[in-house]
């Protein structure tokens, strides 16, 4: 029967700092599930969360150095590289490109066979087609295809105070045209 170590998080550290290997095992096995678990909850596709958390461990070993525990646990260090990781796998361009071209699954033949209108959606279409030109264009980037400000922003090649202000406005200029 194989006699497995535990480690104190000060041992831990100080030995992820050494480059231990069976430190680095540990690690991986008492965290690894945890920080899957967060990564799924953001990229939501199991095989590209394994890569991300792959990304992750690889982060945790080179830059061990960088943790301080004064600021933290050793799991929340980990965890905000993993947060971040996995954020910035949704926001990358390959990704945002493989989920426009993703495999249709029998879910979408079987929607659309259906006569089911969103009432709210096209309602709430008009109203924002009454909105002035330039509030329109940015509710229908922002709200309904999902851009950031950002985004908007260089886009349309105006300040992002500018798209924050008229995004303020038109959504104002929606309440007022919401409430009877």
């Amino acid at each position: 029967m194989e006699v497995v170590k535990k480690y104190t998080e000060p041992e831990l550290v100080q030995l992820l700092r050494q480059r231990s290997q069976s430190a680095f095992a540990y690690l991986y096995d008492n965290y690894s599930g945890a920080l899957l678990s967060i990564i799924l909850t953001i990229v939501n596709e199991e095989e590209l969360a394994n890569d991300v958390l792959q990304e992750v461990f690889v982060k945790i070993w080179k830059q061990i150095e960088s943790y301080d525990s004064n600021k933290g646990r050793l799991f929340t260090w980990m965890l905000n590289i993993a947060r971040n990781a996995s954020i910035d796998t949704v926001r990358s361009k390959s990704f945002q490109n493989s989920r426009q071209n993703r495999e249709l699954t029998e879910d979408v033949y079987a929607a659309g066979g259906t006569s089911e209108t969103r009432t709210d959606q096209i309602g709430l279409r008009k109203m924002v087609h009454s909105l002035k030109e330039e509030y329109r264009v940015l509710v229908e980037l922002s709200y309904f295809q999902g851009y950031t400000q950002d985004e908007i922003a260089n886009m349309l090649t105006i300040p992002l105070g500018t798209v924050k202000t008229r995004l303020r406005a038109a959504l104002t200029q929606l309440r007022e045209i919401i409430k009877p």
